[in-house]
């Protein structure tokens, strides 16, 4: 399946739900954490992408899209502390 097609059905998805709304307490929290992962996933691309000037890279898996979807810019902050003094 081309990824075209994957993305596209995505975005038919999110804006269902977004217009929709789920009146269902248990659908809307399934639904806010996959917006959640999706703007941090987004979000450690863009991170990503401009930081390889200063050499800042973090993998983009489930872990990471997880702390930087839920705690937001602290967590894609403490993400990069951890990567460049711990790790």
């Amino acid at each position: 399946m081309e990824p075209v097609w994957i993305i596209s059905g995505l975005g038919i998805l999110i804006l269902f739900l977004l217009v929709a709304g789920a009146s269902f307490r248990p659908i809307k929290w399934i639904g806010q954490g996959f917006i959640k992962i999706i703007i941090g996933a987004l979000l450690l691309f863009v991170l990503n992408t401009v930081g390889n000037q200063f050499g800042i890279h973090l993998p983009i898996n489930i872990a990471t899209v997880a702390v930087s979807g839920i705690l937001g810019v602290p967590g894609i902050c403490s993400l990069v502390a951890i990567q460049m003094y711990v790790i």
